[in-house]
């Protein structure tokens, strides 16, 4: 499954030491090639989060020595959070949500929520005019149940419970096994 940057972009920068030249579409590519829910469709949910200050000392400390940086400012404050799920997260500000089609090329672009003060730029007239962005910005202003309503081809309740269940239990005999062997 292949995502068109084109229909996946914002102005974010992505902050992981490693991979901060990460595009929306390798990031979103990275998690469908890993497959999180086997054969079903799922969503990837993409929010900004702060970085806590001892975590950027860290970050700087070993970007330092690295030679990378020579000052915690150039270290990075917020960090974009890539999230595969099964249903819908409530829509806020600074979020993305796609919906990948296992097993196609295919990904939805479900909205592009970009910070509050940058919602000027978006609008109709302006160079940096985006489709996707208004109509997510106005859905998340005047109708946000839609923006968060079920979609159609979305699993059903009781599918979802039995896949985390059985992902948990995985995890859990995983972590035991990792434990017996370590003893």
């Amino acid at each position: 499954m292949k995502v068109d940057i084109l229909d996946a972009h914002d102005r974010f920068t992505y902050l992981h030491a490693d991979k901060h030249h990460a595009s929306i579409g390798e990031c979103c590519q990275n998690i469908i090639d890993q497959r999180p829910f086997g054969s079903h469709d799922f969503y990837i949910f993409a929010h900004k989060r702060e970085i806590g200050l001892d975590e950027r000392v860290a970050m700087f400390a070993e970007l330092y020595a690295q030679g990378k940086v020579i000052s915690i400012d150039q270290v990075p404050s917020h960090r974009i959070l890539w999230q595969p799920r099964l249903t819908k997260p409530k829509a806020q500000t600074n979020s993305m949500l796609f919906k990948a089609y296992v097993g196609t090329d295919q990904v939805k672009v479900i909205w592009i929520i970009p910070e509050r003060e940058m919602w000027e730029q978006y609008k109709k007239g302006n160079i940096t005019e985006s489709k996707v962005i208004v109509e997510s910005i106005h859905d998340f202003e005047h109708n946000r149940a839609k923006l968060e309503a079920k979609e159609d081809d979305d699993l059903p309740d009781e599918v979802i419970d039995n896949i985390y269940r059985a992902m948990a239990t995985h995890a859990k005999q995983q972590k035991s096994a990792a434990s017996s062997s370590a003893s």
